[in-house]
């Protein structure tokens, strides 16, 4: 399985671009799934959407196994958030595509997610913790937001600012 090269900022073009439905899941599909679980492994990662290596289709993988744990993927196409809870919760956030920099970022603490899993099945999954923080992430990826869309507009500036001057000094 190839490694896919993973979209970073300061390219925002891609980043916000929002990604297309998927009409089936065909064995297309399931090797961009493969390719993007290898590349969010060694990233790594625990959770990767297909924009983020330049495809703007609506697909996810996430796997949120720690190191030493069995590794259990969770294969998503065309997600659609049912229902979020009122409850809050906040997590350290980071993202692939924004390498090295972490927010606290507030989301709903509970959310639905109807989508199709591998096999083109219709799914719904009530996620909690971590699993609902990361789908969020990730759902938010295929509609053009990233998690620093979250923070305060100070902080926002001040991270695209970083990563425009490491791009010009040839650092990325």
């Amino acid at each position: 399985m190839p490694l896919r090269p993973i979209v970073t900022l300061p390219d925002e073009k891609t980043l916000r671009e929002v990604s297309k439905p998927v009409a089936t899941v065909d064995s297309d599909v399931k090797k961009l799934w493969d390719d993007m679980l290898e590349t969010m492994y060694r990233a790594p990662g625990i959770g990767l959407a297909a924009i983020q290596v330049g495809v703007p289709r609506r697909l996810i993988v996430i796997d949120l196994a720690k190191d030493g744990e069995e590794k259990k993927p969770l294969f998503v196409a065309n997600p659609e958030v049912t229902w979020a809870s009122e409850a809050q919760s906040d997590y350290e956030e980071g993202c692939l595509s924004i390498p090295e920099y972490y927010e606290m970022v507030t989301r709903p603490a509970e959310i639905k997610v109807r989508y199709l899993d591998r096999q083109g099945e219709a799914m719904e999954l009530h996620a909690t913790g971590l699993m609902a923080t990361c789908l969020q992430h990730e759902i938010d990826h295929l509609n053009g937001v990233l998690f620093i869309d979250h923070i305060s507009r100070l902080k926002r500036e001040r991270v695209l600012k970083k990563f425009q001057k490491a791009q010009k000094l040839g650092k990325l």
